[in-house]
C-alpha cells in the first residue's frame, strides 16, 4: 500500500460493477447484461474513482475490465443517460462530458496495464474505454462501433479522435469516427485496433494468461513502459529520449534489475518482486 495517503480510506464496496483483486490481477466486471452492460452515471463515476484508487492499494498489478452475459459495453444507457441529459442545463452536460472523459484519462494514467476482455459488443463509450485500454484481446463474436454520429454527436468523444488516429492512423480513424460502422473482430485485427482475437470460448484462459504474465513479470518496469508510452505521444525526440534515460537511471537501481544480473549469474529464472 502506497504511503502517501491522505484521510480518506479505499472504498469498500463498488456498487455498480464487481471488483475482485486476486494474485495481483483487479478484475472490472461491468454487470448490466440484460441491458448489454450499459453505463450509467453512477458506472462512469466509480470507475473514474477506482482508477484512481487502484495504484494506491497495494494489491494489484494489472487490471482486466470485462463485460457480463454477450456484451462488453454498449455504451451508455439510452434512458438513464441520454433521456437525462436532454433536461439538463449546459453547466451539467459540461460537468457530464468532462467526467466521461476523466475515465479515459485515468485509464491512460494509470500506472497498471489494463486489459480489455471484450466478450461481445463495444460500442460508443464502451469502445472508448476499450481504445484507452492497453491491450484489447477480442472474442471472434466481439465487435467495435464508435457510433457517437449515429445519436447526432461528434464522432470525437471521450479522447477517440486523440487515441485513435494514433493507434490505426488518421484515414481509418476518420472512416470509423465519422461514420460509426461496426467493426467486426476480423477487421479490427487486422486495422490494429485489437491486440489479439481468439475463439470466444478460449478468452477467458487467454485474458487470464495475459494477466498472470503481467502481474508476475517484473512489474515496474511495465508500469514505466506504459507511462513513457502515454507521456511521449506529445513530446518532441530531444525531450523523449532525456525522458527515457532519467527512467531508465532509475530503473538500474531496482530490486528487479538487480534480481535479473543476480538470476543471469546464477543461471536460474528471475524472480520478480515489481520493485
Amino acid at each position: 500500500m502506497s504511503p502517501f495517503r491522505a484521510s480518506p480510506g479505499f472504498t469498500d464496496e463498488w456498487k455498480h460493477f464487481d471488483l475482485t483483486v486476486a494474485d495481483g490481477v483487479a478484475t472490472v466486471t461491468l454487470n448490466r447484461p440484460e441491458k448489454l452492460n450499459a453505463l450509467t452515471f453512477e458506472v462512469y463515476a466509480d470507475l473514474r474513482d477506482l482508477l484512481a484508487e487502484l495504484p494506491h492499494r497495494g494489491d494489484a498489478k494489472v487490471v482486466v475490465l470485462t463485460g457480463s452475459g454477450r456484451g462488453f459495453c454498449s455504451g451508455g444507457d439510452v434512458e438513464e443517460i441520454i433521456g437525462e441529459l436532454q433536461r439538463m442545463a449546459p453547466a451539467q452536460l459540461l460537468e457530464f462530458t468532462r467526467m466521461t472523459g476523466a475515465v479515459v484519462r485515468a485509464l491512460r494514467e494509470c500506472p497498471l496495464p489494463v486489459i480489455a476482455s471484450v466478450n461481445g459488443i463495444a460500442a460508443g463509450a464502451g469502445s472508448v474505454i476499450a481504445l484507452a485500454s492497453d491491450f484489447r484481446l477480442l472474442a471472434e463474436s466481439a465487435s467495435f462501433a464508435f457510433l457517437f454520429t449515429r445519436v447526432g454527436l461528434a464522432g470525437a468523444d471521450m479522447g477517440s479522435a486523440y487515441l485513435l488516429p494514433r493507434l490505426v492512423g488518421l484515414g481509418r480513424a476518420t472512416e470509423l469516427l465519422i461514420l460509426g460502422d461496426k467493426v467486426g473482430a476480423a477487421e479490427a485485427d487486422r486495422i490494429g485496433l485489437a491486440t489479439r482475437v481468439v475463439p470466444d470460448e478460449e478468452l477467458p484462459a487467454t485474458t487470464d494468461e495475459l494477466a498472470r504474465r503481467l502481474a508476475d513479470g517484473p512489474a515496474l518496469a511495465y508500469s514505466a513502459t506504459k507511462v513513457l508510452l502515454t507521456r511521449e505521444l506529445d513530446m518532441d525526440l530531444g525531450s523523449a529520449v532525456e525522458l527515457e534515460a532519467m527512467t531508465q537511471a532509475l530503473l538500474m537501481k531496482s530490486d528487479d534489475h538487480a534480481e535479473f544480473y543476480a538470476a543471469w549469474s546464477a543461471g536460474r529464472r528471475p524472480q520478480w518482486s515489481g520493485k
